[in-house]
């Protein structure tokens, strides 16, 4: 883990995206009886492109998560998890397993396909994170499957000016560079904590797809509050050149996702993301052949 520093900062932001839409979510269930929020829902996969899905997970009810995610199948894009409390652990039909953890980020690109489960290792206590699914261009959604666990002390971490504590996993921020890369989407996804009345800003390229999820607290964007829970929409002004976040009283926590979207079709059946439906068709063949995995 980098070192709790004070940290010299990004390049200034001058022309601040807005807020174009704020965002409830949607309560649902996954897997086995999981209960989760979808944040990012397939109605706003074009607007967010690259990203396809958004889901929150909390609670410290044991019946709530505890019978996790069996075995099911995935093509055509990447899963990242990210793991605030709990234990889960993970095995997949390419041959890995790992135990995802407190503070810690599982990377999985599923490509042309693997099978895998994600089985809580707790009995109670909370388990709380997040899963962004984070779609491949067409040239890579037939590569092959790949895996690699992040335990938290691994994640490139700091604090940075006014006392915000600023995690990096995926992109670059304030000197900090996440570890796993994706030159067609250039991912960038950071955890921010800020104390009351604090302030972040973050460069971003204007044609990026950019949103900021609220998980603590209050905060922020261009004057406009985004409640715990909610998911700001930002704006892409040809101008822009970067966001801005400032913390309401209580502070916040959030995470701020942005991409280089793909402009290419999106069709998906369920655990299936591919281009056209010919392609989703024979998903779900292989799947049901046992060609898949």
């Amino acid at each position: 883990m980098n070192p709790l520093v004070e940290h010299a900062g990004n390049a200034p932001v001058r022309h601040p995206r807005e807020v174009e839409q704020v965002v409830a979510g949607v309560a649902t269930s996954d897997g086995a009886g999981v209960r989760l929020t979808r944040v990012l829902t397939q109605a706003l996969q074009r607007r967010l492109d690259p990203f396809l899905m958004l889901d929150a997970f909390g609670s410290d009810k044991p019946d709530d998560y505890i019978a996790g995610f069996p075995d099911h199948p995935h093509r055509g894009f990447e899963t990242i998890t990210y793991m605030l409390a709990g234990r889960m652990r993970h095995r997949d039909s390419a041959g890995n397993e790992g135990l995802l953890e407190n503070g810690g980020v599982q990377w999985m690109t599923a490509g042309r396909g693997v099978i895998h489960s994600e089985i809580p290792e707790q009995q109670d206590g909370v388990m709380e994170g997040f899963q962004l699914w984070l779609n491949l261009p067409a040239r890579d959604k037939m590569i092959p499957a790949w895996y690699r666990d992040i335990k938290a002390a691994e994640i490139p971490s700091a604090v940075v000016a006014q006392g915000v504590s600023l995690r990096v996993i995926a992109g670059e921020s304030h000197g900090l560079r996440g570890l796993v890369e994706r030159p067609a989407t250039a991912p960038l996804y950071l955890d921010i904590g800020l104390p009351a009345g604090a302030r972040f800003s973050q460069p971003l390229e204007p044609g990026f797809n950019a949103f900021v999820y609220v998980y603590r607290g209050e905060a922020a964007v261009a004057g406009r509050a985004i409640g715990v829970k909610r998911m700001a929409i930002l704006a892409n002004a040809p101008m822009s050149d970067g966001v801005v976040v400032e913390a309401g009283p209580e502070g916040a926590r959030l995470l701020l996702i942005a991409g280089c979207p793909l402009g290419e079709p999106i069709a998906q059946y369920g655990p299936f993301v591919m281009n056209t439906q010919d392609q989703i068709y024979a998903a779900v063949s292989d799947y049901r052949e046992g060609r898949l995995g």
